[in-house]
C-alpha cells in the first residue's frame, strides 16, 4: 500500500516537471522572437547603417555645416592665482586656457580686454576651494561659468559692432591647471 502511494507521488512530481520545462521552453522561444523582431525593426529604421535615412539626413547635414564653420583661438597664459583649501590654508594655482570662437578677430579682442577677462577669472577662482577645483565636476562648472562671463564681457565691449555676433566664444580649453 505504501509502495502504491509513493509511485503516485513520483508520477505527479514528474508530470509537474514536464509542465515546467514546457513553460520554460515557451518563454525562451518568445524571448528570441522579441529580440529578433527588435533587431529587424532597428535594422529597417537604419539605425545600424552608416547613412542616415529620412529626416535624420537633414539634421546631420545641419550638424556638419555647423561643425565645418571655422574656429579661431585666443589664449590667456600663465595666470598665477591664490586659492584656499577647505581648511583655509592658502595655495597657489597656475592657470592657462584657450578660447575657441567663431569670431576671426577674437585674439585682438581678448588682448585688448585682457584685464577684464583676467578679473573675471580671478573672481571665479577665488569663490572656490582647491578641493572643488580638483574634481572633474568642479572644472566643468568653472568652464561653464567662465564661458558665460567671458561671453558677457565680449558682448558688452563689441555691442556697437554689428559684424561681431553675440556669444561667439564657444569653448574654453584648460591648457595648464596646476594647484600647489
Amino acid at each position: 500500500m505504501a509502495e502504491e502511494e509513493n509511485n503516485e507521488e513520483v508520477k505527479q512530481s514528474s508530470g509537474g516537471g514536464k509542465a515546467m520545462m514546457i513553460v520554460l521552453i515557451a518563454l525562451i522561444v518568445i524571448l528570441l522572437l522579441v529580440v529578433g523582431g527588435l533587431g529587424y525593426f532597428l535594422y529597417a529604421k537604419g539605425i545600424f547603417s552608416d547613412q542616415p535615412m529620412g529626416g535624420n539626413q537633414e539634421q546631420m547635414q545641419k550638424e556638419e555645416a555647423s561643425d565645418s564653420k571655422q574656429t579661431y583661438k585666443a589664449a590667456i597664459n600663465d595666470l598665477v592665482l591664490n586659492i584656499t583649501n577647505a581648511k583655509g590654508r592658502e595655495k597657489l594655482m597656475k592657470l592657462s586656457f584657450s578660447l575657441k570662437s567663431t569670431e576671426p578677430t577674437i585674439e585682438g579682442i581678448v588682448e585688448e580686454y585682457k584685464p577684464e577677462i583676467v578679473d573675471v577669472v580671478i573672481a571665479q577662482i577665488s569663490s572656490r576651494s582647491s578641493e572643488e577645483l580638483l574634481t572633474v565636476g568642479g572644472k566643468a562648472l568653472l568652464k561653464e561659468e567662465l564661458l558665460e562671463d567671458i561671453n558677457s564681457i565680449i558682448n558688452e565691449v563689441t555691442s556697437s559692432n554689428e559684424d561681431i555676433k553675440e556669444n561667439n566664444v564657444k569653448k574654453i580649453l584648460f591648457t595648464t591647471f596646476v594647484i600647489k
